[in-house]
């Protein structure tokens, strides 16, 4: 019996929607009123008053202007979305949506859901109290972003109840929305998985000695200071003659040496180690880049990767526990992983950066790293000596 009672209302329920969808359903006034106007028409088929009918006939009106009226507000509407900007964990996104209205008639009281994903806000929903005929109209909203992802949505819900909100007309819109959110990346000062990679005497520390003992005959360029330029290089004579810090733009001679930041994610991590891990790879190869070094990342299913814009593309949509493997390099690598029986397979003087559990800590030889420590932040523990 009670299968037999939730069948049919989940049929009224549906049936309802799906008018509401097409044509238009009454509101709870529009019920009200529908009801007055059939009591005033059943007492005037009674009594044969013609007031009554009268009184009936304005009800019935009224509900039928308000059904056709909201029926039609919908119509010929054009909703567009603009190009979505990316951007990293922890800003807003900006939504624009553009509403034309290419009809002669002013279209009033319209109600615009945008159905976002529940990872970004939920549901975004937009009022407008009149469009006129011929104009467009910008809406813009903004959503917090908690976590990196690439986000797909389509959902758009356009909702009347014009002019007296007796009736209810709904329409749906497959409007495509992409939006990307980048990993977090920290402002690393110093990184000694970064600096120490590879042998003890690399051609890119000779290298660079030898920049930090000269300060002419090796300088490209000079460019104001930025936020988070070494200190090493800034030059002091140009910056006190210019009045701000100036910085040298080197040439680069790294013999070939160039850094590649692995993310092992073809194991099995738990999901908030492998937000810190992405967080973490992101951080090091800006660092990398700053310190002008040849900087690559590499992940399971997409192999070598290079370029900061398709690293942020590639970290912001990255999963684990994928089953496509590539080969792993065979230079020293920055291995970060949640499984230390990866370590075995890195070449010698490669650096890591290791996710266990308290019970799964272990020595191991000729590699050095840093075992992820919740009590300490992510940005000290990277900048952690060795």
């Amino acid at each position: 019996m009670k299968n037999h009672s939730s069948s049919r209302n989940n049929f009224i329920i549906f049936f309802f929607h799906w008018l509401e969808n097409r044509w238009a359903t009454p509101a709870y006034s529009g019920w009200i009123l529908i009801g007055i106007a059939l009591s005033f028409f059943g007492a005037a088929t009674n009594t044969m008053a013609g007031w009554l009918y009268v009184l009936s006939g304005i009800l019935l009106s009224l509900l039928a202007l308000n059904l056709f009226v909201a029926i039609n507000t919908l119509k010929q509407l054009q909703v567009k979305r603009s190009m979505i900007e990316a951007i990293s964990a922890g800003n807003e996104l900006t939504i624009e949506l553009v509403v034309s209205n290419p009809t002669k008639k002013t279209k009033t009281l319209i109600e615009i859901i945008d159905e976002l994903p529940l990872e970004l806000s939920g549901k975004i929903t937009h009022r407008i109290e009149s469009l006129p005929p011929q104009t467009t109209l910008k809406l813009i909203s903004y959503a917090h972003t908690k976590k990196r992802g690439i986000y797909h949505w389509y959902n758009l819900q356009l909702k009347t109840a014009a002019p007296f909100g007796l009736f209810y007309s709904t329409r749906q819109k497959l409007v495509e929305s992409k939006a990307i959110v980048y990993p977090q990346v920290l402002p690393l000062q110093t990184c000694p998985l970064i600096d120490t990679i590879g042998s003890q005497e690399t051609k890119q520390q000779q290298s660079e000695r030898l920049y930090q003992n000269a300060t002419e005959g090796v300088t490209k360029a000079l460019r104001q200071y930025r936020y988070g330029d070494p200190i090493r290089l800034i030059h002091w004579r140009s910056s006190a003659r210019f009045g701000d810090l100036q910085v040298r733009e080197l040439e680069t001679i790294t013999g070939g040496e160039e850094i590649i930041i692995c993310l092992d994610n073809s194991s099995q991590w738990q999901p908030e180690y492998f937000e810190t891990a992405v967080i973490a790879a992101a951080s090091m190869y800006f660092y990398a880049s700053r310190q002008q070094l040849e900087v690559r990342l590499w992940t399971a299913d997409k192999g070598l990767i290079r370029g900061s814009q398709v690293m942020l593309e590639t970290l912001a949509g990255i999963d684990f526990g994928v089953t496509k493997t590539e080969d792993i390099p065979l230079s020293s690598v920055i291995w970060l992983s949640q499984n230390p029986n990866t370590l075995s397979l890195l070449s010698p003087h490669s650096r890591w950066l290791l996710f266990p559990s308290t019970e799964n800590k272990l020595a191991i030889d000729n590699l050095l790293g840093i075992f992820y420590d919740e009590d300490i932040p992510l940005q000290t523990l990277l900048q952690k000596p060795l």
